[in-house]
């Protein structure tokens, strides 16, 4: 039941999330074509190495840690391109957040600990902080984003923290993994199986990006600010 409920899950939000982004980006509509497709080729090639049991491979490193990685250097290399990265500022901020309150749903982690499919300290840290910050970006919705800046940037802290813990707890539990420093079968084994393998190998990248975005977007706030307080056009006009 827990795997039917966890593919349900994750196909939907796999989705909703593309859909989301690729709505929003300004580009042409071929580009939001090529987008798509790419993310959808990713979830494909995701599929099949669970599937296939290539990412339970951990020596002579975690083959899972390649999935995960991937995205992100994809997305740091494209954002290289003046054009997309412009593209990727103008998301409406409060749409990466709302995005964030889908995470709520990292509340399965829990009964997968319970049935004995997880173990560790993985499953806690992941599952509440996944609570957590789907929680907390409810109300970020209802506020101006450049009026309550510090607020999002904790709020964006806490989510990338989250992920960055994950990650962590997920790879040193792994059972036979090099980096394994948790001894607590079966670990995070059920997260090298679909349909959770989906959370390391798609929805955590895409998550680690839309918080990255924010950051960038929080700092481009930071300097306009900046730019147009009074200290500022003060100092320029005795420059």
């Amino acid at each position: 039941m827990l795997d039917f409920v966890g593919t349900v899950i994750t196909a939907a939000l796999m989705t909703f999330i593309i859909n989301a982004l690729v709505t929003y980006l300004d580009i042409g509509h071929s580009m939001k074509l090529a987008v798509a497709g790419i993310a959808g080729f990713w979830i494909g090639l995701a599929a099949a190495a669970g599937a296939s049991g290539w990412l339970a491979i951990s020596r002579p490193f975690p083959v899972i840690g390649i999935f995960v990685a991937a995205p992100l250097l994809a997305a740091a290399i494209i954002a290289t391109s003046p054009a997309a990265r412009a593209a990727l500022l103008a998301l409406p901020t409060k749409l990466l957040i709302g995005l964030n309150i889908a995470r709520v749903v990292g509340m399965l982690f829990l009964p997968l600990a319970m049935a004995g499919r997880l173990a560790g300290p993985f499953p806690y840290s992941a599952g509440w902080g996944d609570i957590i910050t789907g929680v907390f970006a409810v109300p970020l919705l209802f506020v101006a984003v450049e009026r309550n800046a510090a607020a999002v940037a904790a709020w964006n802290y806490l989510g990338t923290t989250d992920l960055a813990l994950a990650i962590f707890f997920g790879i040193t539990s792994s059972d036979g993994s090099p980096l394994q420093l948790f001894f607590y079968p079966p670990g995070s084994q059920a997260m090298q199986n679909l349909p959770w393998s989906f959370v390391p190998t798609v929805l955590v990248p895409f998550y680690l990006i839309i918080h990255a975005t924010i950051w960038a977007q929080l700092r481009r706030l930071k300097d306009r600010t900046a730019a147009t307080s009074p200290a500022f056009a003060q100092s320029a006009e005795h420059g």
